[in-house]
């Protein structure tokens, strides 16, 4: 009887033991699913396979549960599918950011021609795109007396009107550049070209950042001297031309970070 009893008791051996055994198991497959998606896939899917495995440890979805998404995220063809995803939202997005930049050049342009237009200023002043910028250029004349940099009190209005325009794209930055025709100066206040077109393009510049609402940091002023002529210098009238202010409004999207090749090509 005794016997019996025993052999009952074998067949019937405590088997709890295969419990923390299998769990042991899951873990250990848990870790190798997380070192081989570690280099397979980026940060995100990283993140989103730990989170897999934290739920598992902590008593919520367990490891297989999820298995069946992420070895659809891991596949090559969701890799490639996502990146390409990716690379079209940007493009987009650069395509939409253009666009608007288009379309707040031709208006800021469309604004200061009805300005021109409605006083008469279309000998002194005119506005042109270029794949860089937008150009307002005024003659000197309209601006100062010969030879000064001191700015007339009836240009003031225009530096007004300017600034006001600008304050309503805040988005980009603006260069006031002074320019000379090649005839020689030296005086006193100005021993060359350089000084007076650096002083003419920074007193401008003044009289803009008076108006409310603008970036001083998006503004600079520079003079470029004889040296970027948009006519010839041979001629009084090729001469005139080349005396003037520039408000360059510069594009924020353009191929080349270094502006002062752009400047070289927005003739």
């Amino acid at each position: 009887m005794k016997k019996h009893k025993k052999e009952q008791h074998e067949e019937h051996m405590d088997e709890t033991w295969l419990v923390p055994y299998s769990d042991i198991l899951t873990l250990l497959l848990a870790l190798f699913i997380i070192l081989y998606a570690a280099g397979q896939i980026d940060q995100k899917k990283y993140e989103q396979i730990m989170a897999g495995f934290n739920s598992a440890l902590t008593g919520g979805t367990s490891v297989f549960q999820s298995t069946s998404k992420l070895e659809l995220d891991l596949t090559d063809d969701n890799m490639g599918r996502n990146s390409e995803q990716v690379t079209t939202e940007k493009e987009s997005l650069l395509a939409a950011a253009r666009a608007q930049e288009e379309r707040d050049m031709e208006a800021i342009k469309e604004k200061i021609d009805q300005y021109i237009k409605a006083n008469n200023l279309t000998a002194q002043l005119e506005t042109r795109i270029t794949d860089e910028m937008l150009i307002i250029s005024i003659r000197d004349y309209a601006l100062f007396d010969s030879g000064s940099a001191v700015i007339k009190p009836e240009a003031q209005k225009l530096a007004y009107t300017i600034a006001e325009i600008l304050a309503e794209y805040p988005n980009y930055n603006v260069e006031v550049a002074g320019h000379t025709d090649n005839l020689p100066i030296n005086t006193p206040q100005f021993p060359t070209n350089w000084d007076l077109s650096s002083q003419r393009s920074l007193n401008f510049m003044k009289y803009l950042l008076q108006a409310e609402g603008l970036d001083q940091s998006r503004f600079r002023a520079v003079g470029y001297g004889e040296f970027q002529p948009i006519a010839s210098n041979d001629t009084e009238e090729g001469r005139a031309k080349n005396r003037r202010v520039e408000v360059n409004i510069l594009r924020n999207f353009v191929q080349s970070s270094d502006y002062a090749d752009n400047t070289n090509n927005k003739q």
